[in-house]
């Protein structure tokens, strides 16, 4: 009688009572994952445990099975409390003042899970009110998920996510019966059944579980025998702990978050972190490297290690290195040039002097020491000579080159409080992240076109910014993939590898050394140094970055296609003698100034720049004054034929759409006009 009454007592709070406050399930730990949803790094709960998130479909149904059997058989009918136990518990406790068997479903010990209560009657009776009222407005599938994400399995554990990842060092996606009811058993008495403390009771705890799974007959007796026979774990295995700088910033921009899945390739960070680590041993103690591995085609970051040896202090280990504004020293080399080329202002075949220069109170000099004379654009850039560089610079015009590159997102930094930009730039004047610096060789591959990086899957794609054209990203490409292989590294044709364009720098000092490479479908860009800033004497980007970057690269396996790219339009394939007189060589102290020069040069009159020309088929006029004679016209980077002075120069079109016209007169001055022909 007593039973009956406390039973429908308990029952009316199914009606009545409100359900437990679920706080304490919302104070989660955060994982950050790989593309494939395994763990790179997990953060703890704000209470300092380890409690990850849960579901009924991420854990083996054999777990599941074993559990109800083991913890509430009637699980999947009962409103939350078991009315027949309940009833039963209540009689034993009227009649003997104690309770001989327990009630406790797995919902009420949710309930007691996420509010701690004295063990007296008043509480049990609340107890099963609030597991009545859980079940209501929860369901049962949230009801297990609670439970699966906070059953305490021992220490700082909770949840099997927790429990099996860090008892059998893999997610409960996939358990052996010993596994499962290793799982099943620990949470009755989670300190005394700890595997990693006390292995002997853990193993008495889950073979009970295994006999009564077998007499329930969810497990064949030959499978009884298989998993008693099966070791207990003895010791607790440390969480994943991949991409430990990426997964850091992610968490603490949105700490809010269970789960942030990455873009990362865990199989390719396991990889490139152990290479790292390994490289690290021909460099002093205080010396680190940093390395990232992008995909070109959908700009995801495939691999990031910000620092190779994030425990070591001397290292600066913790220090994000990837994150970290460095001088580039000859890395934005490719970019003056890919603008200048751009612009008009040089060809790979245009002819510059590598002679010792004044540039006003700055004179560069090469990092031999020595000079080459005159040099063509081609080979000044593969082979990173200095003064050119510069020279291109100076016609480009520092303050152009920042602007372009901040339009697309991209900040260099510039030393002290300079408000003006200075021709040092092109050697590393002027501060930027390896990050940033990947982004933009990631802009090679897209013929110019410079867009952010992703790094969680998330992320909306974004449009890009064009810094310079198709035509001037194929001469870059063009450049970068002769120059000749490190020390020691055979050539890719030999290695059977991939076939990199690349380009190294090292900064003032031996203070950074890089190497960013890049082919169709990957950019892998690598730093070494020391993360205190102080020097690395003799490290130079192609004797200790390059080395690193074609082993990262030889990491992915051969490319998925070979064969040189076929040139966009407006590439000009010819030899110095066939150049525009403009074009043939580089002339000194002169510095592009827009899209005409005012002082004497040339101005296309018609088409005007921005005109709308409705084009009918036949060809056009194009009609320009001022400047020197001869005047050199090309479209879209194309020159077309030379015509006598004073007479009028034809151009059929292909078809409809926007064209740049550019017209460049003796001297070097140019002008510029983009035009779109409609039918």
């Amino acid at each position: 009688m007593t039973g009956l009454v406390a039973t429908a007592g308990i029952a009316s709070g199914y009606f009545l009572l409100p359900p437990p406050i679920l706080t304490r399930a919302g104070y989660l730990s955060s994982v950050v994952l790989a593309r494939d949803g395994s763990i790179l790094r997990g953060f703890l709960a704000s209470d300092g445990r380890w409690r990850l998130q849960a579901v009924r479909e991420a854990v083996d149904p054999l777990y599941i099975r074993m559990l109800i059997a083991a913890e509430d058989r009637h699980f999947a009918i009962h409103p939350g409390v078991d009315p027949l136990a309940a009833m039963r518990a209540f009689s034993q406790l009227a009649r003997g003042g104690h309770v001989v068997s327990g009630a406790s479903t797995l919902t009420m010990q949710v309930v007691r899970l996420l509010e701690r209560r004295p063990r007296t009657l008043p509480a049990k009776l609340a107890e099963m009110g609030e597991a009545l009222a859980l079940t209501r407005d929860a369901g049962r599938d949230r009801v297990l998920g609670l439970y699966l994400t906070l059953a305490p399995f021992g220490g700082n554990l909770e949840g099997v996510r927790a429990a099996s990842l860090a008892y059998l060092g893999k997610e409960p996606r996939r358990l052996t019966a010993a596994e499962a009811a290793l799982l099943v058993a620990i949470p009755r008495s989670p300190e005394r059944l700890r595997p990693d403390r006390h292995p002997e009771a853990a193993q008495r705890a889950r073979d009970s579980v295994l006999t009564r799974m077998h007499a329930a007959g969810i497990i064949t007796a030959p499978a009884l025998d298989e998993a008693r026979a099966e070791p207990v774990p003895s010791r607790r295995i440390p969480l994943p702990f991949l991409a430990p700088h990426l997964a850091k910033r992610l968490h603490v921009a949105d700490m809010s978050a269970a789960n942030l899945r990455t873009t990362i390739d865990a199989a390719l960070q396991v990889r490139l972190e152990g290479l790292l680590r390994r490289e690290l041993s021909p460099l002093d103690a205080q010396a680190s490297l940093a390395a990232l591995v992008i995909d070109n085609a959908s700009r995801e970051v495939l691999a990031y290690v910000g620092n190779a040896d994030f425990t070591t202090a001397a290292r600066r280990g913790t220090l994000d290195m990837a994150q970290a504004v460095r001088s580039p020293g000859s890395t934005l080399k490719p970019f003056i040039y890919a603008m200048a080329f751009d612009r008009l202002l040089i060809h790979p075949q245009t002819v510059l002097d590598d002679r010792p220069r004044q540039f006003g109170d700055y004179a560069p000099g090469d990092f031999d020491g020595q000079f080459q004379g005159e040099v063509t654009a081609t080979e000044a850039l593969r082979y990173s000579l200095n003064v050119p560089a510069v020279a291109v610079l100076e016609r480009l015009g520092p303050g152009r080159f920042i602007a372009a590159l901040e339009s697309a997102g991209i900040h260099l930094r510039l030393p002290g409080n300079d408000a003006e930009p200075g021709l040092a730039i092109a050697l590393g004047g002027a501060g930027i992240t390896l990050y940033d610096l990947a982004t933009l060789y990631v802009g090679l591959s897209h013929g110019g076109e410079v867009a952010p990086l992703h790094v969680l899957a998330a992320d909306a794609k974004t449009p890009g910014t064009t810094i310079f054209g198709p035509a001037a990203g194929w001469y870059v490409n063009d450049i970068l993939a002769g120059a000749p292989p490190p020390p020691g590294m055979l050539p890719s044709e030999v290695r059977h590898g991939r076939q990199l364009a690349f380009k190294t720098g090292t900064s003032y000092g031996f203070r950074d050394a890089w190497a960013v490479g890049y082919d169709r479908q990957v950019t892998i860009a690598v730093w070494a140094g020391r993360p205190d800033g102080t020097p690395l004497p003799g490290r130079s980007g192609r004797i200790t970055a390059a080395p690193v970057l074609f082993k990262a690269a030889d990491l992915l396996g051969p490319p998925a296609s070979r064969g040189a790219t076929e040139p966009p339009p407006g590439v000009m394939r010819v030899a110095h003698r066939d150049l525009p007189p403009a074009l043939r060589r580089l002339d000194p102290g002169k510095r592009e100034t827009g899209g005409s020069d005012d002082s004497g040069g040339p101005k296309i009159l018609y088409p005007p720049d921005g005109a709308v020309v409705a084009w009918n088929g036949g060809g056009m006029s194009l009609e320009a004054a001022g400047g020197s004679a001869p005047l050199h016209w090309l479209v879209d980077g194309r020159p077309l034929p030379q015509t006598p002075p004073h007479r009028p120069v034809y151009w059929q079109p292909r078809d409809v759409g926007f064209v740049r016209l550019t017209v460049i007169d003796a001297k070097g001055r140019s002008a510029r006009a983009t035009v779109r022909l409609s039918p």
